[in-house]
């Protein structure tokens, strides 16, 4: 853990409106299905202060952006159909909480395949910034549990953050995040 900084070392007085917060979902926003998929709404289940955390972020920045690898869409476990469904669900509870998110991407490929989207990749960022041009990657921040969200924010020039899982101590990456929290909501607490 040494090796990088606490989430409340991150200097928010630099971060403004021009900002973009760029969120993995599962085990991020959502509780992570442990060798399965988040098939459905009725599966779909927010970490504790994810919702506060999201309002509390957007109220802070530009854009707030989903990016999700959703490999079960490429095994045929669901279908892009329900990965929506279960985005519509999220986009709807976060605007009841008075939260925004204003693009979703996912990637519904094979992690094997040799030219897919999946993070560490970085198409569904390059997607986002054709949908939102004013998107500065070197003013966003990449929020993940896995070292390929880190990766991917990395590439990108972005500030990254290591969501640590539950009794997760060590980060096994090889490239190394910027931060570390232990969840969403302790993220969204430094923009109060």
């Amino acid at each position: 853990m040494s090796s990088f900084l606490h989430i409340s070392a991150l200097r928010t007085d630099k971060i403004d409106s021009t900002w973009t917060i760029f969120l993995d979902r599962d085990g991020v926003i959502n509780k992570r299905i442990v060798d399965d998929y988040v098939k459905s709404p009725d599966e779909f289940e927010f970490l504790p202060g994810a919702l506060e955390a999201i309002r509390l972020i957007s109220r802070k920045t530009r854009r707030v952006i989903i990016v999700t690898n959703q490999q079960g869409v490429a095994k045929g476990l669901m279908s892009s159909q329900d990965v929506d469904r279960v985005h519509d669900f999220l986009r709807k509870q976060v605007m009841e909480t008075d939260g925004r998110i204003d693009g979703i991407y996912f990637c519904p490929e094979w992690a094997h395949q040799a030219s897919n989207c999946r993070k560490p990749n970085s198409s569904m960022a390059v997607r986002a910034k054709q949908d939102f041009p004013e998107i500065d990657f070197t003013k966003s921040i990449m929020v993940g549990d896995m070292p390929s969200d880190i990766e991917f924010g990395k590439r990108l020039g972005m500030t990254t953050v290591w969501l640590q899982g539950d009794g997760e101590t060590d980060y096994s990456g090889d490239i190394k995040p910027d931060y570390f929290a232990c969840s969403l909501w302790a993220v969204g607490e430094i923009f109060q």
